[in-house]
């Protein structure tokens, strides 16, 4: 949430600014909303001043002309909410400024490679997909998911199942021994405030799956665990000393995917309802670049204890999230596309998310300051299983078990039909 008063003295360098993340900003509409919302909150100051004296003077000849004041507050009381009500509308409605360092361009073509880690494999044979695998597996069933619950779900079964929990539970001890994240378990249900707060609502609305529970509050499955982690801290003014703040949690994510229609149809890269370690931190805003290092470097890390390769990007203007400042993705390879894909996003969002928490904290001065947030996957579970089953493939279709997993696989070494 961008503060208007900062809007109106760098109004140029805003423009220019939310320009680079290509979304309409009608700045004239803008200014004339905004005067006409703090002329009509002047009008009714001078209103209430005048009502203050005609009380202090107790004069019984005045009370009709009180009367008739305090009527003419509760009408511009109303137009001026109209007015505030619009502006608010525009407000939650524009996306984060990019920092200094951000690729400016409109989409993912423009995002520019940190590095790459890991040697990718050399197959004798034609690698799988993951979904050909899993299927002559007989542990990932696409079509039964399809007949219980609809497309874009997947019953995952037996050993790969196995597979799966045993990846999230790496992830969990390795954040919470390794990187010093606590371990939360969550609600799964998140409010309408809550989704607000993070950046989720108005905007991709949607995008979110909506529950009834006959509550006055809209409540929305996750469709990551950031939600429920970041508001941890909405509505509290924080000691400094309690900074930083890193949680962790393994949790399902629920997203229609409204956006994607006809991408990745097959398989589990894209699903209705997936797992993923969830990744937040609350820090003192001058740390918020520091910490964002240190928390790609936690989600690679995964990567590097299972032996996969993978590439760091950093996401351009266009194809950052809504709420971030700075987001480096880490892909993954997958040798059945010959290509990278998306496993994990670090995001920066500065006190983008803080101003709509009203999450602050105390300094060294007793002045209160926004926090500062920032959220990560560390990793995307489902694609984690994704990757193994394609980088660690046999020719004769088993899967070989990540050393690092074995501990938490029976100390089995590969998965196959037999």
């Amino acid at each position: 949430m961008h503060n208007i008063k900062d809007i109106r003295k760098n109004l140029e360098s805003f423009k220019k600014d939310i320009s680079n993340r290509y979304v309409d900003f009608d700045s004239s509409n803008f200014l004339k909303l905004d005067e006409e919302n703090r002329k009509l909150i002047q009008e009714k100051e001078k209103l209430e001043n005048e009502k203050k004296t005609i009380s202090k003077s107790k004069d019984e000849k005045l009370f009709a002309k009180s009367k008739e004041i305090s009527k003419k507050i509760d009408d511009i009381s109303k137009n001026q909410n109209t007015f505030k009500k619009k502006i608010d509308e525009i407000l939650s409605s524009l996306p984060n400024i990019a920092l200094m360092d951000v690729p400016i361009g409109k989409d993912e073509t423009f995002n520019k490679e940190i590095k790459k880690s890991g040697s990718v494999p050399n197959f004798k044979f034609k690698p799988k997909s993951h979904f050909e695998l899993g299927e002559n597996l007989e542990m990932l069933d696409f079509d039964l998911a399809t007949k219980t619950s609809g497309s874009r779900f997947v019953f995952v079964k037996g050993q790969l199942a196995h597979l799966e929990r045993a990846i999230s539970n790496f992830m969990i001890d390795t954040h919470t021994q390794k990187n010093q994240y606590k371990e939360i378990s969550p609600p799964l249900i998140a409010s309408s405030n809550s989704m607000f707060g993070t950046g989720q609502l108005p905007k991709f609305e949607n995008d979110q799956f909506e529950i009834n529970l006959d509550s006055d509050d809209r409540k929305f499955l996750i469709p990551t665990a950031e939600v429920i982690l970041t508001n941890i801290v909405r509505d509290k003014i924080l000691d400094e000393k309690t900074l930083p703040q890193r949680y962790v949690a393994s949790t399902p994510c629920f997203r229609k995917e409204a956006g994607s229609y006809g991408k990745d149809t097959r398989g589990m890269i894209r699903q209705h309802q997936f797992y993923k370690v969830e990744l937040v931190s609350i820090v003192h805003p001058n740390n918020r670049l520091e910490e964002l290092e240190r928390m790609t470097d936690c989600a690679t890390g995964i990567l590097d204890l299972l032996e996969l390769p993978y590439r760091k990007i950093i996401l351009s203007t266009g194809d950052m999230g809504f709420s971030a400042e700075k987001t480096y993705d880490i892909e993954v390879w997958l040798p059945s596309e010959n290509n990278y894909r998306e496993i994990s996003s670090c995001s920066s969002c500065g006190s983008f998310q803080a101003r709509r928490m009203k999450s602050r904290f105390k300094d060294k001065n007793n002045e209160t300051q926004y926090v500062s947030t920032l959220n990560g996957s560390g990793l995307a579970v489902g694609r984690t299983l994704i990757a193994i089953l394609e980088n660690y493939q046999n020719e004769d279709g088993s899967i070989k078990i990540p050393d690092i997993l074995k501990p938490y696989m029976n100390n089995i070494e590969k998965i196959s039909k037999n």
